[in-house]
């Protein structure tokens, strides 16, 4: 059984209403921007930060994770800066902004439903950290292998340092296992 002391029980609901205040302070900038971009179902944000700051952190990271459903390739364009540097960049994948582009074109030959959710974005710093949902149906073709409809359902997550209001730097890390699975490509 736990016993709560008034002050803790005060300071409790004074963190509780900042919480709040912070969280619709936070809002307003997301929807202010184009309602087409991805909401993320949840923003963790350093509170030191004012609207403006996060908006410029927020925006590029909700450009790049919409273009993952998309495949829009301004959004990808508008995202990342032109020095743009993959640090966990796959094998055979180019460097720069052309190896998004290019792993978003072969994502969507072979899921071309796919759709690209935030479950959570950490904003902290220069960095945003994004946790993403993708699902959609294999119903085209990876690798040689024709998709027959399978559901695919993984995660990955992304660590972005945004530079005058562009994505600079991204390290990437995909459940790639279960995705090769879902296809049928490996063996579960």
């Amino acid at each position: 059984m736990t016993i709560e002391s008034p002050n803790r029980t005060h300071a409790m609901r004074t963190l509780g209403a900042a919480a709040t205040a912070l969280v619709l302070t936070l809002a307003a900038p997301l929807q202010a921007h184009a309602g087409d971009l991805v909401q993320p179902k949840q923003l963790i944000a350093d509170s030191r930060l004012s609207a403006t700051q996060l908006a410029r952190l927020v925006t590029p990271a909700r450009e790049y994770d919409t273009f993952w459903t998309t495949g829009d390739e301004a959004l990808a364009r508008a995202a990342l800066a032109p020095e743009f540097t993959d640090r966990t960049l796959p094998p055979g994948r180019p460097q720069g902004i052309a190896g998004p582009l290019a792993a978003s074109k072969a994502f969507h030959a072979a899921v071309p439903d796919v759709h690209c959710e935030v479950e959570q974005m950490i904003v902290a710093g220069d960095r945003v950290i994004t946790h993403l949902r993708f699902t959609g149906h294999f119903t085209g073709t990876f690798n040689g292998v024709a998709g027959h409809g399978q559901p695919v359902d993984f995660i990955a997550t992304d660590i972005y340092r945004i530079q005058d209001g562009k994505i600079a730097e991204n390290w990437h890390i995909e459940d790639n296992l279960t995705f090769l699975q879902q296809l049928g490509v490996v063996k579960g």
